[in-house]
This record gives structure tokens, sequence and C-alpha cells, in this order.
């Protein structure tokens, strides 16, 4: 499961319906409707806010316009609960730029047109249920390096 804290324009076709039925998974998760994921770290962040499902659902409508902006048909009543009116849930810098290079990794094997608009692109926005604050990449991460294949 990966829920860029980049903003959903970035992505790609592939990336952008992967990280719509990712994020409703999550929200499934959030509502205690499903026995995987319970404790995978990219729920932290919305796990630890005040309102998990108004979070996540938050998270879901600004994919859902980048949808709908791109002419896709998400359902949008999919989504539980929003709202343009939340504290937004601080991501570090470092963070950014690593899920930025990594979504640039795929994109230069599956998507080379996109790589090419994207690759000297240096204001990277997030999806805007966060903000971003000073530091490095979030404890949570799981860094490529440490993966096991």
């Amino acid at each position: 499961m990966r829920l860029w804290s980049l903003h959903p324009k970035y992505l790609d076709s592939v990336g952008l319906v992967a990280l719509w039925r990712e994020a409703l998974l999550a929200q499934k998760v959030l509502e205690g409707k499903t026995k995987g994921y319970r404790n995978h770290p990219q729920l932290i962040r919305f796990k630890n806010t005040r309102d998990p499902l108004l979070y996540i659902g938050t998270y879901l409508y600004h994919i859902h316009l980048e949808a709908k902006r791109r002419r896709y048909k998400f359902d949008a009543s999919k989504i539980k609960k929003f709202s343009s009116e939340i504290e937004r849930i601080p991501v570090k810098r470092g963070q950014v730029e690593y899920e930025f290079a990594h979504l640039l990794r795929k994109l230069e094997k599956r998507n080379r047109e996109r790589y090419e608009e994207l690759k000297e692109h240096s204001e990277i926005e997030v999806n805007p249920v966060f903000c971003v604050i000073e530091g490095g990449i979030e404890d949570w991460e799981v860094l490529i390096s440490r993966r096991k294949d």
C-alpha cells in the first residue's frame, strides 16, 4: 500500500487508479471492516488524527478531484466523509522528496513521457490534506534499501 503524500496530479493514470483503490482500502481498514493492513505503516498518520475517517475521506476527496479533472469516473459516493475545513497533517520535506524520487523511478520504467515532464520539477506539492514541515524521511516509511525482496 502506498498512500502518497504527493499531490495526485503527479501520478500517471496507472498510479492514480492504484492510489484510489489503495486509499479506499485504507478507509475500510480505518472503519474496522477488514482484517488485513490494520498495522500498515502508511496508516499511522491518519490514525494519529482526531478523526481518521474524516482525514482519509478528505485525502480520497482530493484524489477524486484530480480524477474528475482528468475526466475519469471515480465514484465519490464511496467516500464516507470529508471536509475542506480540517487542520492539515504535517509531512516532512524529506519524506516528500523521497516519495517524489520514488515516483520518478516508477515513471521512468512505466511512463517515460510523464517521467520526462516531471524529472526537472523542483517545487513539489502535496495532497491538500497535508502541509510540509522541515525534516527528513518519516519514521513510518519503509525505505527501499531496507525492503526484503
